[in-house]
């Protein structure tokens, strides 16, 4: 046969294009697999008829014979349970302090918590209530939980949460810790039993929530002024004095005293810091921003939320 005509020979494929498809087939995969695997929980609870989850830390140190805390510490926008824990360290905090930590879960795609203006008190706002009052009555009947020491933290849309919680389970939470809070559940609909205290923290960079409001470079949300913000919070409860606190190289902070039933505000910011849990694991920088560990979050709120427990009137 004429080699000039024989049929031209089937090229391999190259080995780049090979990777390529292997990446665009694996990698989703490998993703999947990831996030299932990183987004562990070890608790579930039917609540408003749907199933819940929650990654709940009971430390070795916690002694059934004695009532113990319980802190929530909540994520934030498309983050999960298993992340919250690792960035604030609330687990290190427990093992010295005998209390129990919850990592609640939200819900949809990506996760999060239904308290915008939008949803106010609709079905999806009193549902996520109603999952944290339904986790307390779960809680408190597998452990010994001191009903007088229940509190409330989260990060940007956990800091939102732990607000609305502190609007709508006065009576169950003692006291919250925001940290770059995302507060948009409208002050009209905000009428808790009693005032309840607050210590936050803001960084002046986060350009995810921004410090003086306005939307930001990823939300189109218009949020709250945060000083003025904090100040409202302190005046709705009854504050008469504002005491500046020691600065701590970048950080500076307010105490509101004075306040109704010993309701305290305490307001840290954070020159130059992002969008991030002060003193804990770091988020990717060129994210989040700057990672303060100029002071540390979790154990200033662990020791706000010892000098503020429930008080029954």
């Amino acid at each position: 046969m004429n080699p000039a005509r024989q049929a031209p020979r089937k090229k391999s494929p190259k080995p780049l294009i090979i990777i390529l498809l292997l990446i665009l087939v694996v990698a989703p995969a490998i993703a999947g697999l990831w996030f299932l695997i990183s987004n562990r929980t070890n608790g579930k609870i039917i609540s408003s008829g749907e199933t819940r989850l929650y990654l709940l830390y009971v430390p070795e140190s916690y002694d059934p014979g004695s009532p113990a805390p319980l802190v929530f510490n909540i994520h934030g926008y498309a983050q999960w349970p298993a992340n919250q824990k690792d960035i604030s360290n609330w687990n290190d905090l427990a093992d010295e302090e005998g209390f129990i930590v919850v990592y609640p879960m939200g819900t949809g795609l990506p996760l999060h918590w239904a308290t915008s203006a939008a949803v106010d008190k609709s079905p999806e706002a009193m549902k996520e209530v109603t999952f944290f009052s339904d986790l307390i009555d779960k809680l408190s009947t597998e452990y010994n939980i001191d009903p007088q020491r229940i509190y409330a933290s989260g990060l940007s849309n956990g800091g939102g949460m732990s607000f609305m919680l502190s609007c709508t389970l006065a009576d169950r939470i003692a006291a919250i810790g925001t940290v770059s809070g995302t507060y948009l559940y409208p002050w009209e609909s905000c009428s808790p039993a009693r005032p309840v205290p607050l210590i936050a923290f803001h960084g002046v960079v986060d350009e995810i929530v921004p410090y003086y409001g306005g939307p930001s470079q990823m939300f189109y949300i218009p949020f709250p002024n945060i000083p003025e913000w904090m100040a409202e919070y302190a005046r709705r409860n009854g504050c008469t004095a504002e005491n500046q606190l020691p600065a701590q190289g970048q950080v500076t902070g307010w105490h509101y005293t004075g306040c109704n039933q010993n309701a305290d505000v305490i307001f840290y910011t954070i020159a130059d810091g992002g969008h991030s849990w002060p003193g804990g694991d770091p988020l990717p920088e060129f994210i989040v921003g700057k990672t303060s560990q100029e002071i540390d979050a979790t154990r200033a709120m662990w020791q706000f939320f010892q000098g503020h427990p429930l008080i029954n009137q």
